[in-house]
């Protein structure tokens, strides 16, 4: 779901930021899949993506609550994500309490379960399968914007579900470019990966610079941009 306040009109003055110099080796990111990934130290992360595969084939009606309990239950078992998590809510947040603060957390690792699940099944069986359960808001803005050939970049949060609204934007037909930071397993950085191009557009990997990503936005691709990820000082 896109709210229309993360719609914003590309301006030349983006491209004024980027050095002359900066270095741009690719163009575009294409995952490839090669005979290490099938390695024995990957096996269990094939397991587990195995494991989702099943679970995105289940009705939502039955998996989202299972989905929920796993989701809680890594939450609490992931010390270190969990931490972060709280303590940014103690900056933000100051004002709530300990036990509101978990409830979010708890709420947030729930969310994450049934997220990579629809976007697996978003893959596996198409848009047409989820698209009665998905509500747009704001989306008549950009499709005005696209008739009047404007520049269109998303400044999209950094959620579970980031990457459904992109691949049913690129499902519909629409170009789509979208920057990205890479895993740092490589089978779930060629599978998710993967994944995101599923219905096409080009992927632009942040190590890559920003560049090639302003480059196909003039091209005409509708941009998708996380603005929390750090470009450093080439931007």
């Amino acid at each position: 779901m896109v709210p229309p306040s993360a719609v914003l009109c590309y301006h030349n003055e983006i491209s004024r930021q980027i050095p002359v110099n900066m270095k741009n080796i690719r163009t575009e990111f294409i995952p490839r899949f090669n005979l290490t990934l099938c390695f024995p130290r990957y096996w269990m992360t094939w397991t587990g993506i195995g494991i989702i595969c099943v679970f995105a084939m289940v009705p939502p009606a039955l998996r989202d609550p299972l989905l929920g309990k796993l989701g809680m239950l890594v939450g609490r078992l992931g010390k270190s994500a969990r931490q972060r998590a709280l303590i940014n809510l103690s900056l933000c947040f100051p004002e709530y309490s300990d036990k509101e603060k978990e409830n979010i957390v708890d709420a947030m690792f729930a969310t994450a379960s049934m997220a990579v699940v629809l976007m697996a099944e978003l893959a596996l069986s198409g848009p047409d399968k989820i698209s009665h359960r998905i509500r747009w808001n704001g989306l008549e803005i950009v499709e005005k914007m696209a008739q009047n050939n404007e520049k269109v970049i998303f400044l999209v949060p950094h959620a579970w579900g980031v990457d459904i609204p992109a691949m049913l934007m690129a499902a519909s037909g629409r170009k789509m470019a979208a920057m990205f930071h890479n895993q740092r397993n490589p089978v779930v950085d060629y599978v998710w990966n993967s994944v995101r191009r599923r219905f096409g557009g080009k992927l632009h990997a942040r190590n890559d610079g920003i560049a090639s990503f302003v480059r196909s936005v003039r091209q005409g691709y509708w941009g998708y941009y996380l603005p929390d990820q750090d470009h450093g000082p080439e931007f």
